[in-house]
């Protein structure tokens, strides 16, 4: 078998580098073989994703790096459903491994990626707004948590936490001067039976392939990786101070049965907000959108998990 890498040197400040410098002397001691792509600006792994699976074939894919450079990848993919994708967690809030029970230990991710003994059937999320599709593998969301992910790409705290080992902290630091600053917009949500909610004040949308988003928020705890459906969680009707104590408990997975929480499971949603919100996908910011539609694609990734 013939393994293709994709590393982000640059992500977790750099650590991403180190890593690699670590595991390919390894790769080459036992004589595996294999292709390396170090990315050095943004989107450039979506690049070499798609050259790299142009060719129709079956491919495993390693991907070295954060949620983000995974989000780039499988968004690179020519056909998602003929690639076995490998992962080595050197990211900030690592959603991505913590979903699917990935090791995070580098070496130990090697381990497993080179082992294979378990498969995972992920299924593949797809956002559309504007007429525009995107992939995501952990979350995708309107809102509130979106604007976090643009902050958390821009903010020097990132950087700072990074080096101290302590990088998902970072949109915790971010959540509350974004919250703050947060004007709720009203909200309606359309399922795919045909029903319709209006949430007055909503801070936010999240759509749900895995339980936890920034870095550990177990915002949908109970999202299947490979059940078909997206989870749905909305924060609305609820003053700020209220949204400010339940992220301590979101993180325990603890908040889903206070009121102003509301989940929701399906194969398709969509959102109309009565203002422009920030959009993610897996903490990669998109433009301000009043109107997205998230759901599953028909195809799914192989992923090894164990």
């Amino acid at each position: 078998m013939r393994y293709t890498f994709i590393i982000n040197p640059h992500a977790r400040s750099g650590m991403g580098g180190m890593a690699w410098d670590i595991i390919e002397p390894e790769l080459k001691k036992r004589r595996i073989a294999y292709h390396a792509f170090q990315t050095e600006k943004r989107r450039q792994a979506e690049r070499i994703a798609a050259d790299v699976t142009a060719d129709g074939k079956e491919h495993t894919v390693v991907v070295l790096g954060g949620d983000g450079t995974v989000n780039e990848v499988l968004n690179g993919l020519a056909d998602p459903g003929k690639v076995t994708l490998g992962y080595i967690p050197i990211g900030s809030s690592n959603d991505f491994a913590r979903g699917l029970g990935i090791r995070r230990e580098p070496m130990e991710a090697l381990e497993a990626v080179l082992a294979a003994e378990k498969i995972t059937e992920l299924d593949v999320g797809v956002i559309s707004r504007g007429g525009k599709e995107r992939r995501f593998a952990v979350s995708a969301g309107i809102g509130f948590d979106a604007g976090v992910c643009h902050q958390v790409c821009l903010s020097k705290w990132k950087v700072l936490l990074n080096r101290l080992h302590l990088g998902k902290l970072s949109y915790a630091v971010v959540a509350l001067d974004r919250l703050v600053k947060c004007r709720p917009a009203a909200m309606t949500v359309r399922t795919d039976d045909g029903r319709e909610e209006v949430f007055r004040k909503a801070y936010f949308a999240a759509f749900m392939n895995l339980p936890c988003e920034g870095g550990g928020f177990r915002f949908c705890p109970k999202a299947e990786p490979s059940d078909g459906e997206l989870d749905l969680l909305v924060a609305a009707d609820v003053p700020k101070l209220k949204v400010l104590l339940l992220l301590p408990l979101a993180l325990l997975g603890k908040h889903t049965g206070f009121k102003g929480v509301t989940i929701k499971r399906g194969s398709r949603f969509r959102v109309e907000s009565e203002a422009a919100l920030p959009i993610h996908t897996d903490g990669e910011p998109l433009f301000l959108r009043r109107e997205v539609e998230a759901g599953t694609s028909q195809a799914k990734i192989r992923v090894i998990t164990g």
